[in-house]
């Protein structure tokens, strides 16, 4: 019996009649772009984040750069994002054309170091993105001390954190802005790839509505040069459903979690600070012999992945800036050290046991 390392259509067999009805009613409305089913999901996902906004758009990636065009960053600023990361918050950046500034991370829980944020701030720092990774929280309240201190904008990164908290209070809800993906693996994910930004500001919101829709609000009303990052009709459809069942399926990713940590007593499991609500998009182990239970895991037919073989400030992309191995020493040592093993809420207690069985 082989474990896969997700499995969508396990998923959608478990909510299919629900699906196949939302599907149906886009193909039927012939309403493919917009219309009511998005607005009815940009208000269940704003309800659901608890914010005022949520202005959806194509993908996690055009999310962050929404954002920091809503927030009028640019050429010449610089956005302080953590070094352990998928490339879309670094590139991001870029593609508004200011520069990324990578800090290193915190050993345990991967995320963005606060302690170290403060050194890599100048006069043209402009943000900080911190990202709640593998569904984690990173360290707010210390990150937002700091923003205020420096009068910085925040960004939260929140791909792999739907409904992830901290003190009850969940993530998206700390900054200025918050940039969310649905990929389709993602814990609330499209079929296909899409996007959105959430605030409680209303003048940022409008602007990056009019951002994602060609700089309108309402057909031809052109006031601001924009760019086309809609969200398709069926995938809120979709969304819209998952919505429904969001909380479920994350208590039985923590409680899937509960159990790997109760059988791994052979490697460094996932560190959750207290009061952090860790929604397990990926549950990731750290060993010394990492290639070895990697290898192991695949031949045994259990599916494992690297999130991320390679700290961003050391992939190629960014050898512009010259940064040496020592330079961000826990990133490097991390990323040579982390496993993915299998997470999705529809897992059973069998293939739990039988990954924690083959690795220790």
């Amino acid at each position: 019996m082989s474990v896969p390392f997700v499995d969508l259509k396990a998923q959608y067999l478990s909510i299919k009649d629900e699906i196949d009805e939302a599907i149906s009613t886009v193909l039927n409305s012939t309403q493919f772009i917009g219309g009511q089913i998005v607005k009815d999901f940009e208000l269940a996902f704003a309800n659901y984040v608890s914010v005022n906004h949520c202005i959806s758009c194509a993908n996690g990636t055009d999310s962050i750069e929404l954002a920091l065009q809503a927030l009028g960053i640019g050429e010449g600023d610089e956005v302080i994002i953590p070094a352990l990361t998928w490339i879309s918050t670094a590139e991001a950046v870029n593609n508004v054309g200011a520069e990324p500034i990578f800090v290193d991370i915190l050993a345990d829980e991967c995320t963005i170091n606060p302690h170290l944020i403060e050194e890599k701030i100048t006069d043209k720092t402009k943000a900080i993105i911190p990202v709640h990774l593998y569904g984690l929280p990173a360290r707010m309240p210390e990150i937002l001390e700091i923003a205020k201190k420096h009068d910085l904008r925040i960004i939260e990164d929140c791909a792999q954190a739907h409904g992830a908290s901290i003190e009850g209070k969940k993530v998206g809800t700390f900054g200025d802005a918050a940039s969310f993906s649905f990929y389709p693996g993602k814990n609330l994910g499209a079929y296909g790839d899409a996007g959105a930004v959430v605030t409680n500001d209303d003048g940022l919101a409008e602007n990056v509505r009019r951002l994602s829709n060609h700089g309108q609000l309402s057909k031809h009303d052109h006031q601001i040069i924009g760019r086309n990052s809609r969200m398709d009709t069926m995938h809120a459809a979709v969304l819209s459903v998952k919505l429904r069942h969001i909380e479920s399926w994350t208590e039985k990713r923590i409680a899937h979690a509960k159990r790997y940590t109760e059988f791994l007593t052979s490697v460094q499991t996932p560190v959750v600070p207290v009061g952090h609500r860790h929604v397990y998009h990926l549950y990731v182990i750290q060993s010394d012999k990492r290639e070895e239970l990697m290898n192991k895991l695949k031949k045994e037919g259990i599916g494992c992945a690297i999130h991320y073989p390679t700290a961003l400030p050391f992939v190629e992309a960014y050898s512009y800036k010259n940064h040496g191995q020592n330079n961000f020493p826990v990133a490097e040592r991390v990323t040579s050290r982390i496993l993915s093993l299998p997470m999705y809420a529809e897992m059973g207690e069998e293939f739990i046991r039988m990954t924690g069985d083959s690795i220790n």
